[in-house]
């Protein structure tokens, strides 16, 4: 039988791996292990105030775990749900908070947690307010600005006298003016190129759901125009007729579109 001969430097490649390869066996040490619960929530909170909310994630997990059942893993979840939203892991934040609320129903934290929800969409970047920097808009997904909504709603039905209803209701009327004008601004875009069934469909889209809105005095208009263009004469009467009857003094009937310049928050 042939013996291999190893090198010098073969047999300490040999010996360097056989270490390394010890090494990455060996399981980390967890700095926590002696750690009471309320240390661990400490050191999650400390880590939180200084804004290393990538550090407070994995320890509120280890807190869930090891004070499970009780009041403290609760509050480790709502904790772990508000780093993961000011990390930028939204989608994980909404899934942590869904879970909270399915496993603790009657949780009186319940409304923070709907609350929550509606605060991560709401400042979510889905298109809400893409109109604003000028794009090209045509299918813009609104997803997240409506789920917004819901939680809010959820929120205001179940727990009219929760401390976070006023905030929530006014992100509501907030939430419903946005999705409006950006209904109206899509209704615009097609109604500029010409896309006048496409222009109606949308109007009327905003007219349907977004009631009282203040955008709605140009889905309007835009559908009186978008008739006119059609040769669809009863159409645009009976619809110019309802728009001065709601808006006796309206500055489009006077002066047509508004800047498309201007965004529709600013009144001055």
């Amino acid at each position: 039988m042939q013996r291999v001969r190893l090198s010098a430097a073969g047999a300490v490649a040999l010996t360097l791996a056989a270490l390394l390869a010890g090494c990455a066996s060996k399981p980390a040490e967890d700095k926590t292990s002696n750690w009471s619960p309320n240390r661990i929530q400490a050191e999650a909170k400390d880590n939180m105030h200084d804004g290393a909310y990538d550090k407070a994630i994995p320890l509120l997990e280890t807190l869930e775990g090891r004070a499970a059942g009780t009041p403290l893993a609760q509050q480790a979840q709502l904790d772990k749900a508000y780093a993961q939203f000011k990390d930028g892991q939204k989608a994980e934040a909404i899934a942590t908070l869904n879970r909270f609320i399915r496993l603790h129903p009657a949780s009186p934290a319940v409304d923070y947690a709907l609350y929550m929800k509606g605060v991560i969409n709401f400042n979510d970047d889905l298109g809400l307010f893409s109109f604003l920097s000028h794009q090209d808009l045509s299918e813009r997904d609104q997803k997240a600005a409506k789920e917004a909504f819901e939680s809010f709603d959820e929120l205001v039905t179940r727990f009219p006298d929760s401390r976070y209803t006023p905030d929530a209701r006014a992100r509501m009327r907030y939430t419903v003016n946005a999705l409006a004008q950006y209904e109206v601004h899509v209704a615009r875009y097609y109604y500029t190129r010409g896309a006048y069934v496409a222009a109606i469909n949308r109007a009327q889209q905003a007219v349907a759901d977004y009631r009282d809105a203040p955008a709605l005095e140009e889905a309007l208009y835009i559908l009186v125009q978008s008739y006119d263009k059609l040769g669809m004469n009863a159409l645009r009467d009976d619809t110019r007729r309802v728009l001065t009857q709601n808006y006796p003094n309206s500055a489009y009937m006077k002066h047509g579109f508004k800047d498309p310049d201007k965004p529709w928050w600013q009144m001055w």
